[in-house]
């Protein structure tokens, strides 16, 4: 059995510890916020955090979150997070939606260690986040407003 508490719910889990975290989390915790892309850690749209880190579930196995604490887009309730989701809402940044989850727990990240970030700061924390619809330059928008929400 493998323990691990997502968004505040402990949860034991008979799984390989092979298993990708992503799947873990979509296909038997039951939460579909955190999407599956490109299975590579390239694209960020799985983007989650591991013990308040920023980590791509789909190339995380189980077994480096056993014991672990999980957020997903579903529990993410952090000031840096609601400053995102207005600045996002306020903006439109999103076209498809696919990618947003892992944009906006990226942006939340980024906002929760810099809250004045530069637009520097802002280009190498959200580089590992592919957006199909090219939405960066609402995206880097929406960043600087929360910034400026959270001052």
């Amino acid at each position: 059995m493998i323990k691990l508490t997502v968004n505040g719910q402990a949860h034991q889990l008979d799984l390989d510890p092979n298993t990708p975290l992503l799947w873990v989390i979509r296909d038997h915790v039951g939460l579909t916020g955190t999407k599956y892309g490109c299975g590579m850690a390239q694209c960020g749209a799985c983007t989650l955090y591991l013990n308040g880190a920023p980590v791509r579930s789909c190339s995380t196995p189980l077994a480096v979150a056993a014991g672990g604490r999980i957020t997903t887009i579903e529990g993410l309730d952090s000031a840096a997070a609601k400053a995102v989701r207005k600045a996002w809402a306020d903006l439109d940044v999103v076209q498809c939606g696919f990618c947003q989850s892992g944009q906006v727990m990226s942006a939340a990240a980024l906002l929760t260690q810099n809250p004045s970030p530069t637009d520097a700061d802002i280009e190498v924390a959200m580089a590992g986040n592919i957006c199909r619809c090219a939405t960066y330059a609402r995206i880097r928008t929406a960043i600087k407003q929360a910034a400026t929400d959270l001052a």
